[in-house]
């Protein structure tokens, strides 16, 4: 069964990942100027295939010889990869990254009906709809309102990162099957990559034939570089750690703090200047991460409690 909190581990490393998948905007952004698709899809997850394994056969774990853990490291791999990386990244060549980095904030909100509906120990409560909502509204205002100007452009590209949050949010629920199979995270990271990169490899040689495309910049290099290693190869292994003891609703708060992540990054790494509006909109957010794991509401609701009202009469 999922944990109803989360410990200081996992919010610890909820925030790592955060700021592993943060910097895949940026990656994307910097590809989609030079590279199709397809091309970049395919890329990034053949070479974390390659990272993962090589770590894989250093640790001494053995690889999997069911048809039944392939099976489901094929149907994470289109979840959680091809469908979301592909209609993401296309999306973004159409709309900008600050209005895509809201839409996929809307992960949490599908994540919370589909544990709701396919899960037994991840119903939805009231204040974890209210914290999920309350840290949407944080993100885009963090994000800034003059970005959602083009909310009703390019509604074809919105509606693709849509599509993409929904993925990541089933992917979540179908991804808790391998705590019972007994897989360390490493063997389900490799697995999903490696079965993505398999289908989408012939995809991309036939439609975007790479090979006809003009050398890539060293720029381009070292976005596809880091969106492969880090965020995708390191990102997965500590993905799969958090959803196998916090649960899959938990974990989708990761696309809350994504903004956070590469706002403070902008500022720490580029010396950005940080507004009223982004130490605003974190507040919101840290209000809505309180509500959705509900220790801070319920200490305070037990604090209010009139002392012997526990008792028997």
């Amino acid at each position: 069964m999922a944990n109803r909190y989360m410990t200081t581990t996992e919010w610890g490393l909820l925030i790592a990942l955060s700021i592993l998948w943060g910097g895949s905007f940026l990656f994307n952004g910097i590809l989609v100027r030079e590279l199709p698709t397809l091309t970049i899809v395919a890329a990034r997850v053949a070479l974390a295939a390659i990272a993962l394994w090589t770590i894989v056969r250093l640790s001494g774990h053995a690889i999997p010889r069911s048809k039944e853990v392939w099976l489901a490291f094929l149907g994470m791999g289109v979840l959680n990869n091809i469908i979301p990386f592909s209609l993401i990244v296309w999306g973004q060549t159409h709309i900008a990254s600050g209005l895509a980095s809201i839409l996929n904030a809307t992960t949490p909100l599908f994540a919370v009906i589909a544990a709701h509906l396919l899960t037994q120990d991840e119903k939805m409560t009231g204040g974890r709809l209210v914290g999920v909502l309350v840290g949407f509204a944080g993100v885009a205002l963090m994000i800034g309102p003059s970005v959602l100007s083009d909310l009703g452009t390019n509604v074809l590209a919105q509606l693709a990162v849509l599509g993409g949050a929904v993925s990541y949010s089933i992917a979540g629920i179908f991804g808790r099957r391998f705590r019972s199979m007994g897989l360390p995270p490493l063997l389900p990271a490799a697995g999903q990559v490696t079965t993505s990169a398999l289908l989408m490899l012939p995809v991309a040689l036939v439609v975007d034939r790479p090979w006809t495309l003009a050398m890539p910049s060293a720029e381009a290099w070292a976005a596809l570089f880091g969106l492969a290693f880090l965020a995708t190869a390191l990102a997965y292994v500590i993905f799969f750690r958090i959803l196998a003891t916090a649960g899959a609703t938990n974990l989708m708060l990761v696309t809350f703090l994504i903004p956070v992540s590469a706002i403070l990054l902008g500022a720490l790494v580029l010396g950005e200047m940080l507004a009223p509006k982004h130490f605003a909109g974190m507040a919101l957010i840290a209000v809505g991460l309180a509500a959705i794991d509900g220790r801070l509401v319920r200490m305070f609701l037990e604090k209010r409690r009139p002392i012997g009202s526990d008792a028997k009469s």
